[in-house]
């Protein structure tokens, strides 16, 4: 049984990386085959279609990002202003380190395939839109508590999350286009300052 679970693992950290650092259509399944030295029965076992395969690494890489850098910025323990302080320290050492390693910035997973695949497939589209929809809820909730205790004027959180969200996607995005991490940094101490006022009408 182990066996079997470690095989679709190893499936799923080939392409993780493929995905993360190439793109989801320039990676076929006999490259990831190869790579996870197994033969394509065995990935069809699994997985039915590289569809199949791309909503398990969503999945799994949604789930570390949520127990790893995710659990420790938005930790309760943190000041709630402090968290997205977090959020952008992460971002930068993870791309950073992901260049210093491989030459060039990966960006965020969710965010490549969004831009790749969402206009092409509803329900990668909607598997993706969940992954964003939960981290949105992060900075709500964060939000919310700043606001709670004082520490920041109240705003409409739901739309401001959702504008900060937006805003460290795009600030991802434009240091894999100057391959460039320090663009995270140069624009980071924006992502907090954010604030779209209730709307009265």
């Amino acid at each position: 049984m182990n066996n079997i679970n470690d095989t679709r693992e190893r499936i799923i950290e080939v392409a993780k990386s493929r995905f993360h650092h190439r793109s989801y259509a320039d990676v076929g399944i006999k490259e990831i085959c190869d790579m996870a030295s197994i033969q394509k029965g065995s990935f069809y076992h699994f997985f039915p279609s590289k569809r199949d395969l791309v909503l398990a690494v969503i999945d799994e890489f949604a789930l570390d990002w949520a127990n790893g850098f995710v659990a420790e910025a938005f930790d309760p323990a943190l000041p709630p202003m402090e968290r997205i302080d977090y959020v952008i320290d992460a971002a930068y050492y993870w791309q950073k380190s992901n260049k210093d390693l491989n030459g060039h910035i990966p960006g965020c997973l969710f965010g490549n395939l969004a831009l790749e695949i969402s206009t092409q497939d509803d329900v990668l589209r909607a598997k993706l839109n969940a992954v964003f929809t939960s981290a949105k809820e992060r900075f709500k909730d964060t939000l919310d508590e700043a606001v709670e205790q004082g520490m920041i004027e109240p705003v409409d959180t739901e739309v401001t999350a959702e504008a900060m969200l937006a805003y460290l996607e795009g600030m991802i995005l434009l240091a894999k286009a100057e391959n460039d991490p320090e663009v995270i940094y140069r624009l980071g101490s924006a992502l907090k300052n954010i604030r779209i006022e209730n709307n009265t009408h």
